[in-house]
Formats: structure tokens, sequence, C-alpha cells
């Protein structure tokens, strides 16, 4: 897999999400998701962008958190948004 420096910035073991149920705004909206998001800074909970609110990517582009993970069962990837690649 490719690596990129935002990678160094990620903490040893996975923040807490802050909504382990679902997207946090979602939740908060009423909406649906498809996947979730877990950002790697903070813990946010988001829907990934098959999802009609998209709401990981725009708590990237608020927070300027770059990398999230996969928070599907059996899934263990990466994603930096600044380096648009897998991590």
């Amino acid at each position: 897999m490719a690596t990129c420096e935002h990678v160094r910035s990620i903490p040893a073991q996975d923040p807490d999400p802050r909504t382990p149920q679902g997207c946090q705004e979602c939740l908060e909206e009423g909406t649906r998701w498809v996947h979730l998001r877990l950002c790697l800074s903070c813990g946010h909970v988001g829907c990934c962008d098959s999802s009609p609110m998209r709401h990981a990517t725009a708590h990237y582009k608020n927070e300027g958190h770059p990398i999230v993970r996969s928070f599907e069962p059996g899934e263990d990837w990466r994603w930096c948004f600044v380096d648009d690649l897998i991590v």
C-alpha cells in the first residue's frame, strides 16, 4: 500500500468513536447512511461518499483531519483525504 506523510500524525491507538451506533450527523438529522468512517484524529463517525449526505468528507473539509478508517465490521483500511489514497 502507498504511504503518505499524514500517516505519522495518527495515534497508535484509534480514538474512541463519538457515536459508535452510527453517523453523528445522520443520527441528529434522521437521515440514512450506507457505510461509516471513523476519523483517526478525533473519533468523529461519519457516513461515506456513497451515502446521501457524505458526512465523513464534510468533516474532513471542515476540520482538516486527513485520515479516516472504515468503521465497518471486518474492514481494516484507512483513507487519506489529502493524498486521495488508501494508506
